[in-house]
C-alpha cells in the first residue's frame, strides 16, 4: 500500500522518520483535493516505521489500536512530506505524532498522532 501511493523515505532514525509523496491523481478526493486517507496513511507509515525500529525484540511487532488527525489545509499537486517523532517509547505502547505539510512550505496541513500496541512473539 505504501508502495502503491508512492510514499519514500528522506530519514529514519528511531527518533525521527521522514518520509514524502508525490501528489498525483490517485491521491485526489472527488472534489479535486488531497484525499485526508492519503494523508493519513503517509502520517501512519512513517509513525509506523518508527515503532518498528524502536521495538527491542525482532520478532516482535506492532499494531494501531488509535489514530488521530486534524487536517488544516490541503493540495491539489506537488510533494506533501511529514515529519514523525515518538512522544512514548513503552515496553507495551509507543505514542508517536507526525506534522504533514506540503513541501517547501511552513504551515503544516495535517497534524496527526497514533498509539501503536508492541506484539510480542507467540
Amino acid at each position: 500500500y505504501p508502495g502503491y501511493l508512492g510514499i519514500e523515505f528522506s530519514s529514519v532514525h528511531p527518533s525521527e522518520v521522514c518520509a514524502f509523496m508525490p501528489v498525483s491523481q490517485h491521491h485526489l478526493a472527488p472534489n479535486g483535493f488531497l484525499h485526508a486517507g492519503s494523508v493519513v496513511s503517509l502520517a501512519d507509515t512513517a509513525c509506523g516505521i518508527g515503532c518498528l525500529l524502536n521495538i527491542d525484540d525482532p520478532a516482535a511487532s506492532f499494531t494501531t489500536i488509535e489514530l488521530k488527525s486534524n487536517h488544516l489545509g490541503t493540495a491539489r499537486d506537488g510533494v506533501v512530506e511529514c515529519v514523525a517523532t515518538p512522544v512514548h517509547i513503552g515496553r507495551t505502547t509507543q505514542v508517536w505524532d507526525a506534522i504533514v505539510r506540503v513541501q517547501g512550505k511552513e504551515k503544516p496541513i495535517a497534524m496527526f498522532r497514533c498509539t501503536q500496541l508492541v506484539l510480542a512473539p507467540r
